[in-house]
């Protein structure tokens, strides 16, 4: 994929992008982020009694909207069947969809966005970490909520818990209830679908794909209503830290390229990519130009070609009333004198 300079900066974005080292990076990020949500399962008792306090807050609130929520998807099967696989598998496809999407077709804003996106995910372990929190499903049956994902098992993947295949319950946290990255992730799918769409179908998308996974959280009973305004909160925070957090990390991305790529990452403060150690800048008619290279580049009509460059055909203009006419395309070759006449 080419470079692409950022309009108004000046200069180029970072190294050129390459899957093959984006893919990693990712993957490193997100087992990471697994690994850590194993980590920070802390005390089911304290996990309890968060929940029942976000609960009981709600309720003093009046936003306790997962009480209805659940009661309408556990009472309605063509409604809670289908919530049970949007809470199951979207956010592992449709927020690598538009990673890839952003990658390949918006490559100036692929970066930042990436970053806001990891920086959030990082955030939201440290609440998972901080505040381990049992969601409405596993409350007991006196709060009245039922686990639609374990009453409609049958017609999925996923067992009694959470949203892992069956028999691999125990390869997820099921108290990282706060914040709820299934409606941070969504929020981010949308910021990028209606900032970088073009067509009203990714703006209705971009509006219906956070808001439907913020009701589908709450009805299948995985999430309190404060879990998923904890999880948009996250997403804005993330969002402040990204150009710091590049600030710092950019020297260090860009030793790593260069050590690892040859080089070929390094960052040039031209526009258009253009390196004032490579090439030297075009220049107005009268200015000096340098060169870096054994060979000179070739200057003419205000317009000079890269080192060793040879000039495509060109008609030359009389100098004067005695000058000799130039040279017509079919009669000299690139770069050859024309003939005498």
């Amino acid at each position: 994929m080419p470079k692409t300079d950022v309009p108004g900066t000046g200069r180029m974005s970072e190294g050129r992008l390459r899957w093959w080292t984006e893919l990693p990076l990712i993957v490193l990020v997100y087992a990471a982020y697994s690994a850590g949500r194993l980590l920070a399962r802390g005390d089911v008792a304290g996990a309890v009694d968060h929940g029942i306090g976000i609960l009981r807050a709600e309720q003093f609130l009046r936003l306790d909207a997962e009480t209805p929520l659940n009661r309408l998807f556990t009472a309605n099967a063509w409604i809670g069947v289908p919530a049970d696989f949007w809470y199951a598998s979207l956010h592992y496809l449709v927020t690598p969809a538009v990673l890839i999407w952003l990658f390949r077709s918006r490559a100036v804003h692929y970066r930042a966005a990436r970053a806001w996106l990891m920086i959030s995910t990082m955030i939201g372990l440290v609440g998972f970490t901080l505040l381990p929190t049992c969601p409405p499903r596993l409350l007991s049956a006196g709060h009245g909520f039922v686990d639609t994902m374990a009453q409609y098992s049958d017609y999925g993947w996923w067992g009694a818990e959470a949203s892992a295949p069956r028999g691999l319950g125990g390869m997820t946290n099921q108290y990282a209830a706060m914040p709820s990255l299934h409606v941070g992730w969504a929020l981010w799918c949308g910021v990028m679908l209606w900032r970088h769409g073009r067509s009203p179908l990714m703006r209705v998308a971009a509006v219906g794909y956070p808001l439907i996974t913020t009701l589908v959280v709450m009805g299948t009973a995985n999430h309190y209503f404060l879990d998923a305004v904890a999880g948009a909160v996250v997403m804005g925070v993330g969002l402040l830290l990204v150009r710091p957090v590049r600030k710092l990390t950019e020297p260090v991305m860009a030793r790593l390229r260069e050590r690892f790529l040859g080089g070929g990452g390094v960052t040039s403060s031209a526009p258009y990519g253009f390196s004032s150690a490579g090439s030297s800048a075009a220049t107005p008619t009268g200015s000096s130009v340098g060169s870096f290279a054994p060979e000179s580049s070739i200057v003419s009509g205000e317009c000079q070609t890269s080192t060793g460059e040879r000039l495509p055909r060109q008609r030359k203009h009389s100098a004067g009333p005695g000058a000799e006419p130039s040279a017509g395309p079919a009669e000299a070759e690139d770069g050859a004198a024309a003939p005498a006449r």
